[in-house]
């Protein structure tokens, strides 16, 4: 069960890493606030691989080849998906977009078949629908369809998709490595990760817009515990998907919409509505039932 602890501790830090880069946003923008998480925690990524070393005392795996085409495909896929959550700021159905980002797990576990040849058991798969729709009840705005929309579901699929492939490639990474236990493993495919996307990112900035660039450089001190923030909860993302099913490892992640209501003070200033406390109690159905199993 440690994937578990793994996955809600890596749950409860992304959302402390979200907090803190609300007022990053403001300052850098989407893209700027987003590329923080990379660069910045890159650093710490290298850190931890460092301790995962020593407390493990396992040298760190020789990287073939073969592991660079998944590590690439997973974090570009990031990336993308990220891109694809920026656009749907440009549209009034930016909440329902945000809806449908939470099928995830689902499809997740459909990448995960195909590509890694992952089978799920019937109370596993039950788990991941029950808690999909908890999530997709919570989230879902009070206008219902009102702000339904073509472009908004294309938008929230397609980024889902993209989130869901970053996470079977990173597991497949991972597991590609010839040597190592776990936790070395994950925190190899980590800063692989990292790398990739921070040179990625530089490299875009650099041609798009230096200004962002330079800006954030400035805001090094404000950034750097984003950074930490973000490279802290990948590591125990990746020590998840080392030891379970991406798809286990996603489902269980929807407890951050709790953590998230926690933070943001409206699950005790806010009554939920009776469609709101519906989702609330079969996410924590559905987590409850992959747990059990």
């Amino acid at each position: 069960m440690l994937w578990a602890l793994f996955t809600v501790i890596a749950a409860a830090s992304q959302t402390m890493r979200n907090a803190l880069q609300r007022d990053l946003t403001a300052k850098l923008g989407v893209v700027g606030a987003t590329h923080v998480r990379f660069l910045f925690g890159f650093p710490f990524a290298v850190l931890f691989l460092g301790l995962m070393a020593g407390l493990t005392g396992d040298t760190i795996p020789p990287v073939a080849l073969s592991v660079l085409p998944p590590v690439a495909i997973a974090a570009l896929a990031q990336i993308g998906a990220t891109g694809l959550m920026l656009a749907t700021m440009k549209s009034k159905s930016f909440v329902v977009t945000t809806a449908y980002t939470k099928t995830e797990p689902v499809l997740v576990a459909i990448f995960g078949l195909i590509f890694l040849n992952e089978v799920l058991s019937f109370g596993v798969a039950l788990a991941i629908l029950i808690a999909t729709a908890g999530v997709l009840m919570t989230a879902w705005p009070k206008e219902g369809m009102k702000d339904w929309s073509l472009p908004a579901l294309a938008l929230g699929l397609a980024s889902a998709a993209m989130f869901a492939i970053s996470a079977i490639g990173f597991r497949a990474a991972i597991h590609a490595l010839p040597t190592g236990g776990f936790g070395i493993r994950a925190s190899t495919i980590l800063a692989l990760g990292l790398l990739f996307q921070s040179i990625s990112l530089s490299l875009y900035l650099a041609v798009t817009n230096r200004a962002v660039l330079a800006s954030i450089l400035r805001l090094w001190r404000p950034s750097l515990l984003a950074g930490f923030m973000g490279a802290f909860a990948s590591q125990f993302w990746f020590l998840g998907f080392a030891l379970a099913p991406a798809a286990k490892v996603r489902t269980l992640a929807l407890v951050e919409v709790l953590f998230a209501r926690v933070v943001s003070g409206k699950l005790f200033s806010e009554k939920p509505s009776a469609r709101e406390g519906l989702g609330l109690v079969l996410i924590v159905a559905g987590v409850a039932l992959l747990l059990n199993l």
